[in-house]
């Protein structure tokens, strides 16, 4: 069963515990993972029945209409694209040929929903902070005494980034390391992914703590 806790309510009991970590240039996965958060207003993301005012932590599952991606993928195919540049180096930027066939890869290649059913593989949830929702994994290490870690994404970025890194950190020992384990809160920061975008992000890490703390 997911806690209820009242996420407003926090008290910092093992702020020494916690770790957080800002990671802006780790890129496991392409950065293109990221899913603007303006279309989570639309997108079919499944959750318990909540409120602005729900700040209980809450199941989460990811399910992007076809139609979205249908759409998507139209209006990526009519791009309209500038003259090619006259260097044959990149000191005018981005070469046209390159940004193109990075656009086609998006726009025919790329799998959504191979990565879609990775992200639901994971224990995914949401929690309202503020007054805004947050989405975020939550994945608890088998060992006891396991730390508390906060990853967070950059500007751009998003919770891909973090996959790999999910199995050494929640259990070492099964990748040769010793038992210092931790349990992974990975969230998406705001404007990202499937979380809002209205609030400062420090005041959403301090209460992204308790995911981490003893019950």
């Amino acid at each position: 069963m997911p806690r209820t806790e009242n996420a407003s309510s926090i008290r910092v009991h093992f702020a020494g515990r916690l770790i957080a970590v800002a990671v802006g240039s780790l890129m496991l996965v392409p950065a293109g993972y990221v899913l603007p958060a303006i279309a989570a207003d639309t997108i079919s993301a499944t959750s318990a029945k909540s409120t602005s005012s729900d700040e209980s932590i809450r199941p989460f599952h990811i399910n992007v209409p076809q139609s979205q991606l249908d759409d998507l993928r139209k209006r990526i195919s009519k791009t309209r694209w500038p003259d090619k540049q006259t260097v044959d180096d990149a000191s005018q930027g981005s070469q046209l040929a390159q940004v193109q066939e990075l656009v086609r890869y998006w726009g025919t290649d790329y799998n959504w929903r191979k990565a879609e059913a990775q992200l639901n593989s994971l224990p995914e949830f949401t929690t309202t902070i503020d007054g805004v929702e947050i989405q975020f994994i939550h994945v608890r290490s088998r060992h006891p005494n396991a730390l508390p870690v906060v990853l967070t994404h950059g500007w751009p970025g998003s919770t891909f980034e973090f996959i790999k890194s999910i199995g050494p950190l929640t259990d070492p020992t099964a990748y040769g390391g010793r038992p210092d384990a931790f349990d992974v809160v990975i969230p998406s920061i705001l404007g990202y992914g499937f979380s809002g975008s209205r609030r400062i992000w420090a005041g959403v890490l301090t209460a992204l703590h308790e995911l981490g703390t003893p019950s």
